[in-house]
């Protein structure tokens, strides 16, 4: 870790970073300009804070009359707001999925419908738009979108007349987007307080700017421990995060999944596998450990006493959650830069997408989706490493308490039995977070897709598909993209994946 620190001071990291100086990720000039656009949730910060004041008042005169607010987004546009909800407590409902009984569910009467997305034009959002858009009888008044400039969504929604449009900096890419309109709107809507999350944000930005102590820099130190690590072969971050912060593993997960899963490289990050003992991990893992007051020990003492790396950081109180999130994007640019990698795209993102695109298309020419290898569980496991390999369930059902059950357990029983790092992903989900590590990282993954197998369905206004159609080809999508890869696939309904994986784990 000592090198990683001196080759960034070398490099003088901090102030090229604070410059939106590309030059620190890659010696190409013309490459090196366009990196550098990407770094507008450095000031944005300071922006929200002067703009939150009026946007707070605006939130809630707006909600009165509304129970709700239902967030239409993916990736990046959603996850921050999930975090902010369960931390705080707000009345939002984030929906980021295309299964059709999730969206069913979602409460039409007395919600207000927020439609996020950076492009404008992603997939999700677009059907989930005008499902909600017929089901409220065309109401604008019960729409907003948050957007780039210029988006297709912008010119809709002026179009339709919504509520109010957002149009967000568009410098900034969607997984470094929680502390501008897209984590930020919706979770003043849900009723949050948000100055605190921002000066704390606007705190650790103070504290790890040019001029700081590189020993008490902690995203300097930070970027460079995850980078070591990734040098070392321990490239599994294990995040383990105290109840108290909600799902920040999972906003982290995708920003350390997609930043740095590329060019055949990157840190593997684990958000939500539980601690286990020391006997089942393998030689490739990091822990990192979020406490918040409160948060008892006992479950990391033993990895720590076993020898394995834990960093701690503490939180004093959920607030502490804004400083987090710049803490941690600023590492993972910092790590970026010695990875030697563009911190701030997705280059294998499309590969997926247009998979999906082609099996829409095999769909709308024939009246069926085409027909796909399922592969074999036990083979797939078969192959697993430990101290290499991680296994994936990609889970395209509906996200409930009682799957997540169900699938979490399953992981862990892969994990205990194999001794190997495991994710689990509801999709879509999934395919905005850590969807490029999969396809562009060191590829070392194991992918247990968990289809639903059900017959039930919504359908998709003004399309010529239904939302059952579209996640059964998001699934097929991904899997051909993977098995592209070289990187083994196997596909098993819900009913039948405990007897498959335990069959599978049974003969090992």
């Amino acid at each position: 870790m000592s090198d990683a620190i001196a080759e960034l001071i070398e490099r003088d990291a901090v102030r090229k970073l604070f410059a939106a100086d590309g030059s620190l990720w890659s010696d190409d000039p013309e490459i090196a300009a366009e990196i550098g656009r990407w770094t507008g949730w450095i000031p944005v910060v300071a922006e929200m804070r002067s703009a939150m004041p009026a946007i707070q008042d605006w939130a809630s005169a707006t909600m009165r009359g509304f129970d709700r607010v239902v967030l239409c987004a993916m990736g990046g546009s959603s996850l921050a707001p999930l975090v902010f909800g369960k931390a705080f407590g707000g009345i939002i409902h984030v929906l980021d999925t295309t299964d059709p009984d999730a969206v069913r569910q979602v409460p039409i009467d007395g919600s207000l419908f927020v439609i996020g997305s950076k492009s404008g034009s992603t997939l999700e959002p677009e059907v989930m738009e005008e499902y909600f858009w017929e089901a409220t009888g065309r109401d604008s008044s019960r729409f907003i979108a948050i957007t780039d400039p210029g988006s297709k969504l912008a010119g809709r929604a002026v179009e339709r007349n919504f509520r109010r449009v957002f149009l967000n900096r568009p410098d900034i890419g969607g997984r470094f987007s929680a502390l501008s309109y897209f984590g930020l709107v919706p979770a003043a809507l849900s009723g949050i307080e948000i100055m605190p999350l921002l000066d704390s944000a606007a705190a650790m930005l103070a504290a790890s700017g040019p001029g700081t102590d590189p020993g008490s820099n902690m995203p300097l130190q930070l970027g460079a421990l995850l980078a070591a690590g990734v040098r070392e072969g321990r490239d599994k971050l294990t995040i383990i995060t105290d109840p108290g912060i909600g799902p920040f593993g999972l906003w982290l997960e995708q920003l350390v999944a997609e930043s740095t899963g590329k060019d055949g490289t990157g840190v593997i990050p684990l958000a939500e596998e539980r601690p286990g003992p020391p006997s089942v991990y393998g030689d490739d893992r990091l822990f990192v450990y979020l406490r918040l007051d409160g948060m008892k020990d006992a479950e990391v003492a033993p990895i720590e006493a076993a020898g394995f790396d834990v960093e701690r950081i503490h939180l004093t109180e959920p607030p502490d959650l804004g400083a987090q999130m710049v803490l941690w994007e600023l590492a993972t640019a910092y790590c970026g830069a010695l990875l030697r990698i563009n911190p701030f795209d997705q280059p294998n993102v499309q590969a997926a997408k247009d998979e999906v695109v082609a099996a829409l298309q095999t769909y709308e020419a024939t009246g069926a989706l085409a027909a796909v290898d399922p592969g074999d569980v036990g083979s797939a496991l078969g192959s697993a490493v430990r101290g290499r390999s991680f296994v994936v369930i990609q889970a395209y059902v509906t996200p409930s308490g009682e799957n997540e059950h169900l699938l979490q357990g399953l992981r862990h029983e892969i994990r205990d039995t194999l001794g190997v790092a495991t994710q689990l992903g509801f999709g879509p989900r999934y395919l905005h977070s850590t969807g490029q590590l999969h396809k562009g990282g060191s590829r070392q993954g194991i992918y247990l897709q968990v289809v639903s197998g059900s017959d039930s369905d919504a359908p998709i206004p003004g399309r010529p598909w239904t939302f059952r159609t579209v996640i059964e080809a998001q699934a097929i999508g991904d899997a051909q993209a993977l098995r592209a890869t070289g990187q083994p696939v196997a596909r098993v309904t819900l009913d039948r994946v405990e007897a498959a994986v335990r069959a599978a784990l049974g003969a090992h």
